[in-house]
């Protein structure tokens, strides 16, 4: 299985061994088997009978955000205790036949609606083929939770300044001169470094727009996609991986994870570096070819 090498590497550079490990979460956006992914890992290193052990399932492109914030708030009930979380993904289960430190965690969602909950659900057709139904308002529901779910964050992570300017002009289009355009805060005041969905160019340029990013923001995120394709829940850190690679993340820097998935539903994680990235790409997975990047990427019309 793939994911064994990955976890002897990162317990042989954390020194650690699988009985150090407290809490265990494993996510995977569809494929979910019986044993489960996380009693698969903790029947293979032998961990402990208290191993506090999690699967997360059915939660699409935002497991892997969602997996993180779940380590988060069980480490602040289980002091002094070692989180492990593997985010994966198995494609083949949607096939239609027929260094860092986490700072803040958010995650919003409207399944409550019916209309936004059916916009992409996975079910078999007429002829029994299981598949996943994508309906045409997937986009706008998207647009629609990513900006309730931006407006939040930005209310917990803009400098107070941005948070002025933008009440000023409010107040000054109500009062003073009603033509006048309502200030947009911009989220790179107050992060350097975006990982965003990867389920198309076209969705990572719109995502792109509505947050008032440059390409230079959005490369990570259209080299993942051209490099190892959607790869769901756990794009985002093939995303980290770059600019690590990249060696552009400074200590102190902060970087902002956006999961987005069925449900739907959005989740967001900001970490901030605590070292100097150096020799990354030596020891991650863009170590053959980050000399070939970036590239230019032809729009694609796909937001699946």
């Amino acid at each position: 299985m793939v994911l064994f090498p990955l976890v002897d590497d990162l317990l042989s550079k954390a020194k650690l061994s699988p009985s150090d490990i407290d809490i265990l979460i494993v996510n995977c956006s569809s494929f979910c088997p019986s044993p489960s992914l996380s009693s698969i890992i903790v029947n293979e290193y032998s961990m402990r009978s208290d191993v506090k052990s999690y699967n997360l399932s059915g939660m699409g492109c935002s497991a892997g955000a969602i997996g993180i914030d779940l380590a988060h708030n069980l480490l602040k009930t289980n002091k002094s205790s070692y989180a492990l979380v593997l985010s994966t993904e198995i494609l083949s289960s949607g096939w239609y036949s027929g260094h860092q430190r986490l700072l803040r965690t958010l995650r919003t969602q409207t399944a409550f609606e019916d209309k936004a909950y059916l916009t992409a659900i996975r079910e078999e057709d007429a002829s029994g083929k299981l598949g996943v139904t994508i309906s045409k308002g997937l986009l706008q529901a998207a647009a629609e939770i990513l900006r309730s779910h931006i407006t939040i964050l930005g209310s917990q992570i803009l400098p107070f300044t941005e948070k002025l300017r933008h009440a000023v002009s409010i107040i000054a289009t109500k009062f003073i001169d009603k033509s006048g355009e309502v200030y947009m805060p911009s989220l790179r005041t107050a992060i350097q470094h975006f990982c965003l969905p990867t389920s198309g160019t076209t969705l990572i340029r719109e995502i792109a727009k509505g947050l008032k990013l440059d390409d230079r923001d959005i490369e990570a995120s259209l080299m993942a996609l051209h490099r190892f394709g959607n790869q769901s829940s756990s794009s985002i850190w093939y995303e980290l991986a770059y600019m690590e690679a990249k060696e552009r993340v400074n200590k102190g820097d902060k970087v902002l994870m956006i999961g987005m998935g069925t449900g739907p539903k959005c989740s967001s994680l900001v970490w901030e570096c605590v070292r100097p990235m150096v020799g990354e790409s030596k020891k991650n997975p863009w170590n053959d070819c980050i000399h070939l990047y970036p590239i230019e990427v032809v729009s694609s019309k796909s937001a699946t």
